[in-house]
């Protein structure tokens, strides 16, 4: 450690993330920070270019609302997220998001992404609220933008963001390290917008072997959102709803445009329509087994019973749905024929745009998706806020959208603030407003930031930095590589010690107790109460032994720290699904000692770090959709 410099940067918002609501941040926070005089600095733990869940590309813009076009009404919208989330929704925050998001889409466009249009020049859906794109360099271009408001000399890149930097119950900062060179960062800032991203790899995933690695949410985002936000002492929403994308199997392509554009359908081993053959199991899970669409979940969920009856596999059936759509040119032999070509394209582009891997993984297995079907499967559980998943903190919602009945649970002050004041979410960090996607995370990050400059103008005082804090902190974070230095002679080979743990192996464990006793793939995302007390006392141990954490290199500290992340993420699950005592998300997860949703649980469970102990609160969901 001792060959480590300390560099301080002080700023006044302070943003923390790469992705696609760190980019919004950037690109509104600087607008806003030149009106008032103030400094504005991101440090991101990749390259901002290829940074976040958009990284590798994607093929659909997933949020589009439409409401100046007439397309759709706020109401239709918040429709849709609370019936696919079983009526867990913080309406004001989906709101607040869906009202700004088209924007955020245009703004795309003027950038330079190019959206599909018709011959009419209207935007093609993929569905109801997706557009399709060319979008392999969709992060480029977002983050261009991003960096062009900032500009270079106040991002900070390669920089793993550890821990908050806390004065008591207040916020200062943050501090990490550099994953290139000995330097250690202490952040000072007077407020902070956090956009880490979610959490993969805490669960066991499918892909093993020479796949060790493949998910479908980039690798390396590890919890880092719920690690800051817990560790700084937020109330924490809806850390028990996890998502599990149904995908192509072992290379974990993407099936949306399958689904939707080209009208496709999956089918068991049998050849049989399981949306169909289980229609009945629907009426199990009312009011939300009735609507259109069927939450993703209960499509899930009717899958897996086929699956669980050994009726797999599941096939998504890509040659009926090619041949389907060209039938229509079936008398015009050469338009037949060009329309067959333009398909079998479009099919390859979906991948290419965004999962190369699968891509590669047809042509290695002589697939061709107009001639044959093509298996899909479950994947395993991520942690995300901003899919079809809820995970994150609880915040404020913005004060115009509140009722008499919302506003003393759901409004405190700046919207998207956290519990703790000055800390703001964006993205995967921001809890409870689901369906919001690249861009209603870009957006979501534009609108937390405005919040966050307003904070700094209100709250003008520079933050006061403990000294002997920031030196606890350097020691403890910097501690993997002194206790492979002091050591890794003793034994013979270096990955097999008695005096410390790798973070490979650590993942491993803390993966195998997940699968195990949390619902992971070996169980079905089946689990219960007792299962789910043995997976916390198994986390004890595991816990004990990240003191044990040992790192050869900045590389394999990085690895360390994340995985000490995805542990509290972990924790925070475990607990809040034993805390929910119903199944509310089958096909997410099956609690079999209590299978069934239960009214006085149409509420949110959350839980907050506090004095070393965690504190498990029930909020209530209040609805503003009748006001819209």
């Amino acid at each position: 450690m001792a060959d480590f410099q300390t560099k301080e940067v002080s700023t006044d918002l302070l943003i923390i993330g790469g992705g696609m609501a760190a980019c919004g941040a950037a690109v509104e926070a600087a607008y806003w920070a030149k009106k008032n005089g103030l400094k504005v600095t991101l440090v991101d733990k990749a390259a901002v270019d290829r940074s976040g869940a958009v990284a590798m590309g994607l093929s659909a813009i997933n949020q589009y609302v439409g409401l100046k076009d007439g397309e759709n009404t706020m109401r239709d919208y918040l429709d849709y997220v609370r019936n696919d989330l079983m009526g867990i929704t913080r309406e004001d925050l989906v709101a607040s998001i869906a009202r700004h998001v088209d924007s955020s889409v245009h703004l795309f466009e003027k950038w330079g992404l190019p959206i599909w249009t018709d011959e009419e020049g209207k935007y093609v859906h993929e569905g109801r609220w997706q557009l399709m794109i060319n979008g392999e360099s969709y992060k480029v271009v977002v983050a261009e933008a991003a960096k062009n408001a900032l500009g270079m000399d106040n991002i900070y890149e390669r920089i793993f963001i550890t821990e908050p930097l806390m004065n008591g119950d207040k916020c200062v900062g943050a501090v990490g390290f550099s994953v290139r060179e000995n330097v250690f960062y202490v952040f000072k800032a007077k407020s902070v917008l956090v956009a880490l991203g979610g959490a993969v790899h805490v669960f066991k995933p499918r892909s093993s072997g020479e796949g060790l690695g493949r998910a479908w949410y980039p690798p390396w985002n590890s919890g880092s959102s719920a690690y800051f936000t817990l560790k700084a002492g937020c109330e924490m929403t809806c850390q028990e709803v996890r998502f599990i994308p149904v995908r192509f199997k072992d290379a974990y392509g993407p099936v949306g445009a399958w689904f939707l554009l080209f009208k496709s359908r999956a089918t068991n081993g049998l050849d049989e329509n399981y949306m169909q053959t289980r229609a009945d199991e629907l009426q199990n899970w009312q009011p939300y087994g009735k609507v259109k669409p069927v939450p993703a979940n209960l499509r899930n969920w009717l899958m897996l019973l086929d699956v669980m009856e050994g009726k797999g596999p599941i096939f998504m059936r890509t040659e009926e749905a090619i041949a389907n759509i060209a039938d229509k040119y079936k008398e015009d032999p050469k338009g037949y024929k060009k329309k067959m070509k333009e398909l079998e394209s479009e099919a390859w582009e979906d991948f290419l745009d965004m999962t190369i891997s699968q891509a590669i993984l047809w042509a290695g297995m002589n697939v061709a998706p107009e001639e044959a079907k093509s298996e899909i499967a479950a994947a395993e559980p991520y942690f995300i806020g901003s899919h079809s998943g809820a995970s994150g903190a609880w915040v404020s919602g913005p004060e115009d959208l509140q009722t008499p009945e919302t506003k003393d649970e759901y409004f405190w002050g700046y919207a998207h603030m956290a519990t703790v004041p000055g800390i703001f979410c964006a993205g995967d960090a921001s809890g409870a407003s689901s369906h919001k996607f690249s861009s209603g995370s870009h957006a979501e990050g534009r609108i937390a930031a405005k919040a966050a400059i307003a904070y700094c103008v209100d709250n003008p005082a520079e933050p006061t930095v403990d000294q002997s804090v920031v030196d606890d902190l350097k020691a403890k974070i910097l501690a993997p590589l002194d206790t492979f230095a002091k050591h890794k002679g003793y034994s013979s080979d270096d990955t097999i010690h008695p005096e410390y743990i790798l973070p490979k192996m650590f993942m491993f464990r803390l993966q195998k107790i997940m699968d195990e006793y949390a619902g992971g793939v070996s169980s079905q995302f089946k689990t219960s109460k007792a299962l789910l007390e043995r997976g916390l006392y198994l986390l004890d141990f595991l816990r004990e032994d990240a003191e044990k954490l040992a790192a050869p290199d900045l590389h394999e500290l990085m690895r360390c720290w994340e995985n000490v992340h995805r542990m509290w993420q972990a924790e925070a699950h475990i607990r809040t699904i034993l805390f929910r005592q119903e199944t509310r998300w089958p096909g997410y997860y099956f609690r079999s000692d209590t299978p069934g949703m239960k009214d006085d649980w149409l509420a949110f469970a959350n839980c907050t770090w506090k004095n070393g102990e965690w504190v498990m609160t029930k909020r209530p969901v209040k609805y503003i959709h009748e006001s819209m």
